[in-house]
């Protein structure tokens, strides 16, 4: 079992309406995720995932609960307390259009959280880590002088991965990441995520409903409904002999196949070739 990096108790979360009146999101809900450890978060739209994991980042503040990363409890720390966690606590938004800022190249989207954590001590220093971390995700370093919305959606996701990585993290959230794209680049992508996590020792926190793509990544997985976890254990556990009727509805509502452990490998990383043919049109 691999060491806790963060553990999460008893979280419970409430939005407040106009008026006044309290709608409850979490109740009581708990997670653990190891040092180089991917745990899937699965369930219905409005079960809770989401807003589970914005509170582990600390952008969502529980009402009751705690949150222990790396040995140190951080659940009430304010932002200037919370400001050196950043580096270390990165998420990769479900909609990388509408988090990439559109008026910025993504040179400077991607040397600016470096510089400004002290990972470079100049422009220069930081676009050099940035052609590095190009490399890595499959994009071409002519990719920095680009907008948002000159990428593909399999591109913009990449450029996601990359800000969170650059920071070099010891925990990612990943909300939903690859729900917008093809299945090709669905593989792609998911193959590049298990690559870097192994690569980079990440424990990673993989929010999805795609209940193939939860046991083809995933060590563990949490069921959430209704705010609540109502299953939790080993995906291959899970998976093969569910302890509750919700889980198995969820896994009979949606086509689950057979998994080959070998898929991801298999699919076809096309994301050079495509990029050397939009360079070349440049």
């Amino acid at each position: 079992m691999a060491e806790d990096l963060l553990v999460a108790r008893d979280i419970t979360v409430a939005y407040r309406r106009p008026g006044g009146a309290e709608t409850p999101a979490l109740h009581g809900v708990g997670i653990r995720v190891g040092k180089g450890e991917t745990v899937g978060i699965v369930g219905e739209s409005g079960s809770g995932k989401t807003t589970l994991g914005r509170a582990l980042l600390g952008l969502v503040q529980p009402s009751r609960g705690s949150i222990v990363f790396d040995g140190s409890d951080i659940t009430m720390l304010d932002e200037a307390a919370r400001r050196p966690l950043r580096r270390r606590m990165q998420m990769i938004f479900q909609d990388p259009m509408s988090s990439l800022n559109p008026r910025h190249t993504i040179g400077r989207i991607l040397t600016a959280p470096i510089l400004l954590h002290g990972l470079a001590a100049t422009p220069a220093a930081a676009l050099a880590l940035v052609h590095d971390i190009l490399d890595r995700v499959g994009l071409v370093r002519g990719t920095i002088e680009r907008y948002s919305h000159e990428l593909s959606g399999g591109q913009r996701q990449r450029v996601g991965i990359a800000r969170a990585i650059a920071l070099r993290p010891d925990f990612v959230l990943a909300d939903e990441i690859v729900s917008g794209l093809d299945v090709s680049t669905q593989a792609q992508v998911l193959r590049l995520l298990q690559e870097l996590t192994r690569e980079m020792h990440l424990a990673l926190a993989f929010i999805s409903h795609d209940l193939s793509v939860i046991r083809s990544i995933c060590q563990r997985v949490l069921v959430m409904r209704d705010g609540e976890v109502v299953e939790e254990g080993p995906c291959d556990r899970v998976f093969a002999a569910p302890a509750t009727a919700y889980t198995r509805m969820l896994i009979d509502s949606i086509p689950l196949p057979t998994v080959d452990p070998g898929w991801l490998d298999a699919a076809p990383d096309l994301a050079p070739a495509a990029e050397g043919a939009a360079a070349a049109r440049t």
